[in-house]
């Protein structure tokens, strides 16, 4: 039985949440990997993706917050990404909306996410909240590929992709408990 707050690895939450903390940790690591790189470098158009390695951290995280606002029912939020031209400035915003991303997939009954049915203001078609919520975390996989290309380029080790071994039941089981806010997201 799955302890109060928490659903269990059997039921659609746990694997989801463990999937959206794992790119929390991934995109951690890369802000710790890119943060002594010069600006130049990191606003460099480097003819892929978005161009940049910052515009590209910016869109993981705006696109991320903008498909929760969708699920929770709220409005979207727009950031000028004119202010986020630093791995500092881009952390500090990851992590401002990381805590309300928390309080929206808590309070999402996860197991009618399949049912529910919505329209991003953005879009015409509808989808399920569950494939919205698939497609935000397989969106950041994607990206976080490209910064893998990016660091080998500039001589950085790649941050290993490695979902094993991370410990991310425990994990996402204190993440996203509802008895105590999180230590370490």
């Amino acid at each position: 039985m799955a302890e109060a707050g928490y659903q269990s690895a059997n039921e659609e939450g746990g694997p989801m949440r463990s999937l959206i903390l794992y790119n929390w940790e991934v995109r951690d690591a890369y802000f710790q990997a890119f943060e002594a790189l010069p600006v130049e470098e990191l606003t460099k158009d480097r003819q892929a993706g978005l161009g940049s390695i910052v515009k590209t951290l910016f869109h993981i995280i705006d696109v991320e917050y903008s498909w929760v606002c969708v699920i929770a029912g709220k409005p979207d939020m727009e950031f000028d990404s004119a202010a986020y031209g630093d791995i500092q400035s881009l952390a500090a915003l990851s992590n401002q909306l990381r805590a309300e991303i928390r309080n929206d997939l808590l309070a999402l009954q996860m197991e009618n996410l399949e049912y529910e049915y919505i329209t991003a203001p953005w879009m015409t078609q509808t989808f399920s909240k569950a494939e919205i919520l698939k497609h935000l975390i397989v969106h950041e996989v994607h990206h976080v590929g490209q910064l893998s290309i990016w660091a080998r380029e500039l001589g950085i080790e790649p941050v290993s992709a490695n979902f094993i071994g991370k410990d991310l039941f425990n994990k996402t089981k204190a993440a996203f408990s509802t008895e105590d806010e999180p230590t370490n997201m």
